[in-house]
């Protein structure tokens, strides 16, 4: 166990900046924010900060279109107000991870400024540029991810660029070494002022077909799914030559002691194994998703464990996230009650796990108001529920005005969910029980990283067994709300989710209460 790495051992806390904290009134969260809040984290007992972009950036997607890779965006502050905000996450012991954007900038980085201004531009090539298809119209039928075609129109130059997402975030093209080295430069420049990681945006889709083939029709697509699911995405992602660049990030990464590489990628776990790379040469954590998107049984989950354990390269280290940035807050997918059994399960598998800022209260989706719409995936495609704005609110941080967050008004509506003053009165608390969580992690060698074996489903109740040398831990989870029975070895309970279990022996026929998960001590 002392040859776990401190990401192999630690909890990361993902922060979405613009709504973590504001310190100075204009109602977004910024770095003096997020830095006047590292004791809550070390409250927590996390291990790690991972914040989302803040780079500067026109916000045509919040961050995820940066005009200038080296600096800090003035409404999150300064490049001196980032680094005091790393000097005091390190002095409480915390490590400081970013977001790195590299598969498109903003259309008014310098760098595409320079190859939109003609096809003799020393840049041009730094962009993916195609003339029109023969009969007219877009070279390929690739679809943006935000809707719509992924080709725009330039006429001043007779071609179209690529953007995977907005038409203001232009993909760059990988296949330039210039590229290349530009972009490992941009890494240096942030670990040489002591960045400990990075979280890397839709690694997968780095290189895209050098045949710029068009993408088939998915036969499973039904009228009023999401537009962009009718084709399937075969040729604008996932190309095998995208692990040679990955390769090349992670060289970079290694240079520096002790940091961590991040991959978002949204794929099946098939294809998302591959990302830890050929000899461990890819990302150190390939994030793994399966949770966030997989309906809320014993069964399924049981399934989707046993399937990752098993694709797991020799040497890959396994991850599990329940909520981000991008998807439905937990507690409003599966519930309040269930969010308790979810802190759970994310905090005894095998593996590093991931919170998302306010989870640990339970926050929920906020609904938003059309007046109040802030995220393109919902204005360009209105109607489809494929806006982010709700899981994207203001952290609750008290009862005073605005909830501790801002004292202007907050960019997004606030939710209603208690606070984390309000949670840390109450014994009880989702809060509270995170924090249990995650010292019995710290402090229990067998959760930090043993084996785990004995996944199994059971009516409603999943288990498994984490087991280190004779030592062993059984997990057991009811993700129903009524009573379950389950049949134990003899152990020792030794935590429940909910109060008035008494801790001690068990053994034999066991009965769960509704929505409960527990944990027990055992020797083989």
């Amino acid at each position: 166990m002392d040859d776990l790495l401190w990401w192999q051992r630690g909890v990361i806390y993902q922060v979405y900046p613009r709504s973590f904290q504001d310190s100075d009134g204009d109602g977004v969260g910024d770095l003096a924010g997020i830095a006047q809040r590292l004791d809550h984290l070390v409250s927590l007992g996390v291990d790690a900060l991972w914040l989302s972009p803040i780079q500067p950036s026109p916000m045509a997607d919040f961050g995820y279109d940066v005009a200038d890779y080296r600096d800090v965006d003035p409404i999150f502050g300064s490049l001196a107000e980032f680094d005091a905000l790393v000097a005091e996450a390190h002095r409480r012991g915390l490590r400081v991870i970013l977001d790195f954007v590299p598969n498109h900038s903003s259309d008014q980085h310098p760098w595409f400024l320079d190859s939109r201004s003609g096809r003799n531009s020393a840049k041009r090539d730094w962009y993916i540029w195609r003339d029109p298809a023969p009969g007219g119209g877009p070279p390929t039928n690739w679809l943006s991810h935000f809707g719509g075609s992924a080709w725009e129109w330039d006429a001043a130059s007779g071609q179209y660029y690529l953007h995977s997402f907005l038409k203001q975030q232009p993909d760059l093209n990988w296949r330039n070494p210039a590229v290349r080295g530009a972009m490992e430069d941009v890494l240096r420049f942030w670990l040489d002022r002591g960045v400990d990681g990075f979280r890397i945006d839709v690694i997968w889709l780095l290189i895209k077909d050098d045949k710029f083939r068009d993408n088939p029709a998915n036969p499973d697509w039904r009228e009023g799914g999401n537009p962009r699911d009718r084709l399937l995405d075969l040729y604008g992602g996932d190309r095998p030559e995208v692990h040679e660049v990955i390769a090349g990030l992670r060289r970079v990464i290694d240079a520096y002691d002790d940091r961590l590489m991040i991959g978002e990628i949204y794929l099946p776990v098939q294809r998302l194994v591959a990302y830890y790379g050929e000899g461990g040469g890819g990302a150190h954590l390939p994030f793994n998703f399966q949770l966030i998107t997989a309906p809320w049984n014993a069964g399924t989950l049981a399934g989707i464990i046993r399937d990752y354990e098993a694709a797991l390269p020799p040497g890959g280290w396994p991850n599990w996230v329940l909520g981000n940035h991008d998807q439905p807050r937990i507690a409003s997918r599966v519930g309040p009650a269930q969010a308790r059994v979810a802190a759970v399960l994310l905090l005894t598998l095998r593996g590093t796990p991931t919170l998302y800022y306010g989870d640990e209260i339970g926050m929920l989706d906020v609904p938003v108001p059309p007046d109040r719409v802030r995220d393109p995936a919902e204005r360009n495609q209105p109607g489809l529920g494929l806006g982010r704005d709700p899981q994207r609110s203001p952290m609750l941080w008290d009862t005073t005005r605005n909830a501790g967050f801002s004292s202007g008004e907050p960019w997004l509506p606030l939710g209603a969910t208690p606070s984390v003053a309000e949670r840390e009165a109450e014994p009880d608390s989702i809060l509270q029980l995170y924090r249990r969580l995650i010292a019995l992690r710290r402090a229990d060698p067998v959760l930090r990283g043993g084996a785990i074996d004995g996944v199994a489903a059971e009516g409603s109740v999943l288990r498994f067994r984490r087991s280190l040398g004779e030592q062993q831990r059984w997990v057991v989870l009811n993700l129903g709300q009524e009573p379950a029975g389950v049949t134990l070895p003899a152990a020792a309970l030794v935590f429940s989710t909910l109060p008035g279990r008494a801790t001690g022996p068990v053994g034999g026929r066991f009965e769960l209460r509704g929505h409960e998960a527990v944990i027990l001590r055992g020797d083989a």
